[in-house]
């Protein structure tokens, strides 16, 4: 009986730590390239998510980001950051892969975006902000493509 009052009383979802596992910054024509930078640059980004369940109701769930700008035909900068919390969950079973996959992916975006931001700022490139990531169309995307669906 007290076990079910503490998980009562337990919040949904708690985030225990944030934390940065990798990242790397690579400029690879720099200084020359600064030049260059006289239009908003091509950008692409690659988004994927990772969630591994640790201990009892505890999961790390990881935001893999691959962001690749060009100048002028040129690689301007090469961006590759894994950034992650450590989450405590109180939830029904049913809800625990949208809220590992989405809900989480959201609570932890703005600060990853932040850590791209700053560092991109640091390599002495201009600010980008990356836009809002649709979180449920990754994850529909990701559930059509494990039954064999076309995505819509």
């Amino acid at each position: 009986m007290e076990k079910e009052q503490q998980e009562q009383s337990a919040p949904a979802i708690m985030i225990n730590t944030q934390y940065i596992k990798d990242m790397s910054l690579e400029i690879p024509h720099a200084p020359e390239i600064f030049r260059e930078i006289t239009a908003q640059p091509q950008l692409d980004i690659k988004v994927d998510i990772d969630t591994k369940h640790l201990q009892d109701n505890f999961f790390n769930v990881s935001l893999h980001f691959v962001l690749n700008g060009d100048v002028n035909d040129k690689k301007l900068f090469i961006l590759e950051l894994e950034y992650a919390g450590v989450v405590a969950l109180n939830i029904p079973q049913e809800h625990l892969e949208p809220v590992l996959m989405v809900e989480i992916p959201r609570m932890l975006f703005p600060f990853a975006r932040s850590v791209i931001t700053n560092t991109l700022v640091s390599g002495g490139l201009p600010p980008f902000m990356i836009n809002p990531i649709d979180f449920v169309a990754m994850y529909e995307a990701h559930s059509h493509k494990a039954e064999g669906k076309p995505a819509n």
